[in-house]
């Protein structure tokens, strides 16, 4: 049985999570304040494995690089993002609007993402598209429950007005590869609450 820990992180509270069964354990979405994920990783007691990534907006990688070193463990990633990761305009660390924020650099990731089921630590997940808030931008399927990054949030969707964002391809993404989950799976997104599959096709507004 897998268990999930949200963790919120820097300026904009961005969703880490970290999934764990009875010996390892994966990183998902370090988006900052790497000694505290530290912390809570040795706290959990589980060897890391590895670091998934749903996108790489600087919210979602900005403790990649410290956590990568510090566990020894790879990164993985979408192909179409790959380069973002050391580019501060393509990952808007560049753009950002915050004073003590300095521009994001992260080294190639080792692993690049096929469209696939995989096995890491004895946990398996599938990796869907679910393109249209970043061009890179994927979801994980779990036995029971979905990671979804900033394509599907509780009550809303992703935003659609950053370099390769399409509302047409969010809206496709999410009726293709998340709602067509079972009406029970929890959601856990990149920002806010988690949601289920139901409570979405149901309330999310749009979608009604």
């Amino acid at each position: 049985m897998l268990r999930i820990e949200q963790l919120k992180t820097g300026i904009i509270q961005e969703n880490c999570y970290l999934i764990f069964n009875e010996k390892s354990l994966l990183i998902v979405d370090p988006g900052a304040e790497d000694q505290r994920l530290i912390h809570e990783i040795d706290k959990i007691g589980r060897k890391p494995e590895a670091i998934l990534l749903t996108h790489t907006h600087y919210d979602h990688i900005g403790a990649v690089e410290s956590l990568r070193k510090h566990f020894d463990i790879p990164v993985y990633v979408s192909p179409l993002e790959q380069e973002w990761l050391g580019d501060p305009r393509l990952n808007l660390s560049g753009l950002a609007r915050h004073d003590d924020m300095a521009d994001i650099i992260v080294q190639p990731a080792e692993h690049e993402f096929e469209m696939k089921e995989y096995e890491i630590g004895g946990m398996a997940f599938t990796v869907v598209p679910t393109p249209g808030h970043s061009i890179g931008s994927v979801s994980f399927i779990f036995d029971d429950f979905v990671v979804t990054g900033d394509a599907l949030f509780k009550g809303s969707i992703g935003r659609t007005d950053l370099y390769t964002g399409n509302m047409e391809q969010l809206l496709h993404s999410i009726r293709t590869y998340l709602f067509t989950l079972p009406d029970e799976f929890p959601a856990y997104p990149g920002h806010g609450d988690a949601t289920t599959i139901e409570h979405e096709k149901r309330t999310n507004p749009f979608f009604q």
